[in-house]
């Protein structure tokens, strides 16, 4: 590696430990593929320029936190960091969407409570050492 690559990898690491104000951990739990909409709230004054363009990515549609972060060729964990100062502005707001739709034509084929019911269970007796884990997003 020759000293102008160890430089710019050094300046892009300051810039982003100044991106996230130091902050190594984001607030919320996001995993990769959340996706995000636009809120009713505003950045505050002091955020990143960053912030501006998740915003205004999100504006278009709805993106997913992996996208995110390719867009604005960021690490993800710093653009997590900066989705969760979003997010309590409510500025962003994490989208809930149904995978069947109500105009979805296929929607005698949705599975039933019963069977995710019986699902569940089958997983935890194959897998009765697995570690629960929180829901993201």
């Amino acid at each position: 590696m020759s000293a102008h690559d160890r430089a710019d990898e050094d300046a892009t690491f300051v810039r982003t430990y100044t991106l996230t104000r130091g902050r190594t951990r984001p607030r919320h739990l996001l995993a990769l593929d959340t996706v995000l909409s636009v809120g009713s709230g505003r950045p505050g004054p002091r955020q990143a320029e960053e912030c501006e363009q998740i915003l205004a990515l999100c504006q278009e549609h709805q993106r997913s936190v992996t996208e995110l972060a390719g867009q604005l060729a960021r690490p993800v964990t710093a653009v997590k960091i900066l989705v969760s100062d979003l997010l309590d502005a409510e500025a962003l707001v994490i989208s809930v969407t149904s995978a069947y739709g109500a105009d979805d034509p296929d929607a005698e084929e949705r599975p039933t409570t019963d069977l995710l019911t019986a699902l569940a269970v089958g997983l935890k007796r194959k897998f009765p050492d697995a570690i629960p884990y929180r829901q993201a997003g």
